[in-house]
């Protein structure tokens, strides 16, 4: 028996005794420096619910508070880490910050909350599962396998998974780094109606993002009809969880969910039922708050420049993320943007 055909004999003895874990390894990370409050920040409120959320940890119901959703899991847990890291840094008051991470049921759930507890021991945050099996029946296949993860869907079941004292939340994807404060966006007027607001890029091809099914029926083609429908891009939203519940919108979003399983309506995972529910009808925000697509499109992930004006946020929507084209030895010249708050413990890192 040759040497090489012993090693793979052996190779496959080690992985019949010793399964892989479906869960894959957490990466390590370095504990983040501590921030504190400015002088003139808000004292915090307990709310006005009365529940056991609020008795155990007041800032989880206060209204002053600055509420970020995140959704948490091992493939994006090094961008999530980056990102609460970046928010921390450019807040005036992030002792304000609560920070509500929804994990998938099938991940470990108790690693992911050890995992950010390391790293930012201070922080006020609570690790929320979510069942997929409810959305799963309702996912079709699209343009790029992962955007067919049931966690990416997690963002519309929000209203449900947080407490129902957290009024308004801001949302964001874990591939994204801020350089502002987030309390600027927190703070968005959504005026007397609107249920979410972001950034809109009406200059975009609309119509790209439904198929000519969706348009040659005469009925779902009036949907947009009494409404100026723009693309905008849900890793960043500011969404008022009450107007979200009362109007029922999630029952919304998967009617169109499980309209797309009958007729092929659109090609790209989550983003076209937000559109099919909201487009033309957010409050729109200034662009400097989702510089995205610097992950280039869902295809080849290549690099791009940010669009022209300021920036208070950073995304790298689009195949391409920094971390791996960092580790790649590949980076795009605005990883290097990335790069200063990526905490991942290496094997060969240097205590400073």
């Amino acid at each position: 028996m040759s040497q090489h055909l012993l090693l793979i004999l052996l190779s496959l003895l080690f992985i019949l005794l010793n399964p892989i874990s479906a869960s894959p390894i957490i990466q390590k990370f370095k504990e983040a420096p501590q921030f504190y409050n400015s002088a003139d920040c808000p004292v915090l409120d307990p709310g006005d619910d009365d529940n056991d959320v609020a008795a155990k940890k007041p800032i989880f119901c206060s209204r002053r508070a600055v509420h970020v959703a995140m959704t948490l899991d091992s493939a994006y847990i090094r961008g999530s880490v980056a990102a609460v890291l970046s928010v921390l840094q450019h807040s005036s008051c992030p002792e304000n910050i609560v920070f509500h991470f929804v994990a998938s049921a099938s991940a470990d759930a108790s690693s992911l909350r050890s995992t950010v507890s390391a790293s930012f021991p201070y922080l006020d945050f609570a690790v929320y599962v979510f069942n997929v099996s409810s959305v799963s029946r309702l996912i079709s296949s699209s343009i790029r396998s992962a955007l067919d993860c049931p966690l990416n869907y997690a963002r519309s079941y929000l209203a449900d998974l947080l407490p129902p004292c957290v009024r308004r939340v801001v949302y964001l994807d874990s591939d994204l780094i801020l350089v502002d404060d987030i309390a600027k966006l927190a703070a968005t007027d959504l005026g007397r109606d609107s249920v979410l607001a972001a950034p809109e890029y009406c200059n975009a091809n609309f119509t790209s993002y439904f198929t000519s099914a969706f348009w040659s029926n005469p009925t779902l083609s009036l949907t947009f009809a009494d409404r100026k429908a723009c693309y905008f891009n849900t890793g960043v939203m500011v969404i008022d969880l009450s107007r979200w519940r009362e109007g029922a919108y999630t029952a919304r979003i998967e009617e169109w969910m499980a309209m797309q399983k009958r007729i092929r309506i659109y090609q790209l995972g989550s983003l076209p039922p937000f559109l099919l529910v909201f487009a033309g009808l957010i409050k729109p925000v200034n662009h400097r708050w989702n510089q995205h697509g610097l992950g280039g499109d869902n295809f080849r992930g290549l690099c791009r420049d940010l669009h022209p004006g300021p920036v208070s946020l950073l995304h790298w929507s689009g195949k391409g993320k920094p971390w791996a084209r960092l580790d790649a030895g590949r980076p795009c010249p605005l990883d290097a943007l990335w790069s200063p708050y990526d905490l991942l413990q290496t094997p060969f890192a240097l205590d400073s």
